[in-house]
């Protein structure tokens, strides 16, 4: 937030001439009874008559700045000033006609005449310094209100416009004095108050930018600079859903502003209001349609809703903007991936990676892609470049094993499994890979190891109470197989292979007409497993 400057007051200055023309003195009447436009049309109608003189100059320049025709009495002062080179008062009104009118050059220039021909006229001091600020003369705005203070302390103008002059030169810590000492003169200067805050934004003192933004509300209810300083500390505390309160108050106020409308889509955001984000940062969009932020936030809320057309056409916005944003192009890769376009997705990981080798996430989504087509040298290489960035990265680990494992190097998979689970000892897929290369190596005394195990963790798949089942009943422990079995049974009761194999250990000790009751369930639910295994 820019610091507020405040305008000077300028009072003008009168005439001291005297021996008014006759049309002078009617519209002396007429602005005496408040008849403003009607004393202005007198001394025009007299200028038409050719009746002009130095005094009805003065009169006009003065009505019509009380009209707040800036424009016209700068040039009713310019008139006079050429008439009467060395008038002071015109000087000085010329200068504040010309600041009304944000000229602030010519303005900065007529009032240092001013102040040079008369150094007891401080109010042109003022009126300099002011121009000065909006000329961005700091240093020299500065000058002029410490000039103007050292003749009169109490000068709140001055003492204001030297705050500024503080605060735009980064002496935060000076300006907050003078504001204070300005505050403590008018507890309600709105303007005083308004530049604390911005002073406590840019010093990143929330504390200071809610208590002055809270004062300001007591003044003034709908102030929008208090309502920022109250969001910026909500945003700063973690309170979004405050923020999002008044942003959407601000957003009320000035409907048609990118910043407020992109704020609260962030506020929107961060409490997972995913509707109303969209639509904040659609409605941003209308106001600044290539805003890349906006753009980039967008796609990601679109993406999280599902709506995958919406998504890409935000995400394919900002890369014409720029074309190689590693975050969208990840976003995008990401997209159609979960959309089954995965020789897009995959030549989208290899653009992220052309210019940014160590992203190991885009190594992992890349390496499970060739893992998914069957590229296993591919898929390890992939894995290994994620794990120099992240070695103890227990998902890449088993994923390195299983493409080192379909690649046929056992023991590379193994070595890999092994270091996956040190990484995580809780990892059931590490467990998995570990338990199904013992049981290819027949191995059975450690697959079981591995199944006992994944059996402790909790795991409940009819698969791996199968598969035990499986080991125990090709070691001879018919008791504990045929336990198994009825586990995968219970968690699936149609697993065929579960009702053939239960059948076949019931039968090795004896209990045929059971075996036979699980053979037919096993015929039923899939008959060619049948073919075979009921002969002898």
């Amino acid at each position: 937030m820019n610091p507020k400057k405040k305008v000077v007051e300028s009072r003008i200055a009168g005439s001291d001439r005297s021996g008014a023309h006759s049309a002078l003195g009617r519209a002396v009447s007429l602005h005496l009874e408040g008849k403003l436009k009607e004393a202005l049309r007198e001394l025009e109608q007299a200028e038409a008559r050719g009746e002009s003189s130095p005094e009805l100059l003065s009169a006009k320049g003065h009505i019509q700045f009380e009209l707040e025709q800036f424009e016209e009495a700068s040039l009713s002062y310019g008139r006079l000033l050429e008439a009467e080179p060395r008038n002071i008062a015109a000087t000085f009104n010329l200068a504040v006609c010309l600041e009304k009118t944000g000229k602030w050059a010519p303005a900065a220039e007529a009032f240092q005449k001013a102040w040079n021909a008369d150094k007891t006229r401080h109010e042109a001091l003022v009126g300099l310094g002011v121009c000065d600020l909006r000329l961005e003369r700091g240093p020299a705005a500065l000058e002029c209100f410490e000039k103007v203070l050292a003749a009169d302390p109490a000068n709140e103008t001055a003492m204001f416009g030297k705050a500024v002059a503080l605060q735009l030169a980064g002496r935060l810590d000076q300006a907050a004095e003078v504001y204070k000492a300005t505050l403590e003169r008018n507890p309600n200067s709105e303007d005083a108050i308004t530049n604390m805050i911005s002073v406590g934004m840019a010093r990143k003192d929330h504390e200071m930018v809610r208590t002055y933004s809270e004062r300001l509300l007591q003044l003034r209810p709908y102030s929008h600079a208090a309502m920022e300083g109250l969001a910026t500390c909500a945003f700063a505390g973690g309170n979004y859903e405050a923020a999002a309160k008044f942003c959407a108050k601000l957003v009320e106020f000035t409907p048609d502003s990118f910043e407020r409308w992109f704020n609260l889509g962030v506020a929107y955001q961060r409490t997972a209001r995913l509707e109303q984000v969209a639509k904040a940062y659609q409605e941003s969009l209308k106001f600044n349609p290539n805003a890349k932020n906006a753009l980039v936030n967008l796609g990601v809320v679109l993406h999280e809703l599902s709506d995958f057309t919406g998504a890409r056409e935000a995400y394919e916005r900002v890369l014409k903007i720029q074309a190689d944003i590693p975050a969208v192009l990840y976003n995008l890769a990401l997209l159609h991936e979960q959309q089954d376009s995965t020789a897009e997705a995959e030549r989208l990981y290899d653009r992220v990676l052309a210019n940014n080798p160590d992203w190991e996430d885009a190594w992992f989504r890349s390496g499970y892609l060739r893992l998914q087509r069957d590229d296993f040298r591919g898929a390890a290489q992939a894995f290994e470049n994620c794990l120099k960035k992240r070695p103890n990265w227990p998902e890449a680990q088993v994923n390195l094993g299983l493409a080192y494992w379909k690649a046929g190097d056992r023991e590379q998979a193994g070595t890999t499994f092994e270091a996956a689970l040190q990484s995580d000892p809780s990892s059931i897929d590490a467990l998995r890979g570990l338990a199904a290369l013992a049981i290819e190596r027949e191995d059975f005394e450690q697959a079981l190891d591995c199944q006992a195990k994944l059996i402790d963790k909790g795991e409940r798949s009819p698969e791996l109470f199968y598969n035990t089942g499986l080991i125990l009943q090709k070691s001879g422990q018919l008791d504990d197989a045929i336990r198994l079995y009825k586990e995968a049974l219970n968690e699936r009761p149609d697993f065929p292979e579960a009702l053939l194999n239960l059948g076949h250990a019931l039968k090795s000790q004896g209990h045929a007409d059971e075996a036979r009751a699980y053979w037919r369930q096993a015929l039923a639910a899939k008959p060619e497993l049948a073919a075979g295994y009921f002969n002898g």
